[in-house]
């Protein structure tokens, strides 16, 4: 049996941007993915700190914009600019990894540009 488990919490993001007329997903700068070893087309859930607002989407890489989270398509309804959000990457693992995981979690600040790795 596999277990879904929370393996990354970003927390302190900002939404920098949305862009409605998109296919959809969450488009997450390369310096943050890289921090929270996510990769493109991993499966996060968003949680809108604002509205309460929770959505699961895709990431895609941003390249170029360092601190870049932009909500695309349908979920650009349910977040604003700047509102603050949780990003978590969920996997699904065996009972014994499952034992054995431990949460890494990326604090942002500063617009997110600054970023913190605790744990």
């Amino acid at each position: 049996m596999l277990y879904p488990v929370c393996r990354v919490k970003i927390k302190g993001a900002i939404v920098t941007d949305k862009n409605l007329y998109y296919e959809g997903s969450i488009t997450i700068s390369s310096n943050i993915m890289k921090a929270a070893e996510l990769q493109q087309g991993d499966m996060v859930d968003v949680l809108n700190l604002n509205n309460g607002a929770r959505i699961t989407t895709y990431v895609i890489e941003g390249v170029g914009k360092k601190g870049e989270i932009c909500l695309n398509g349908p979920s650009a309804r349910f977040f604003e600019k700047d509102d603050e959000i949780v990003i978590l990457g969920v996997c699904y693992v065996s009972e014994k990894a499952r034992k054995k995981m431990k949460i890494r979690i990326v604090s942002l600040s500063n617009r997110n540009l600054t970023v913190k790795l605790e744990g």
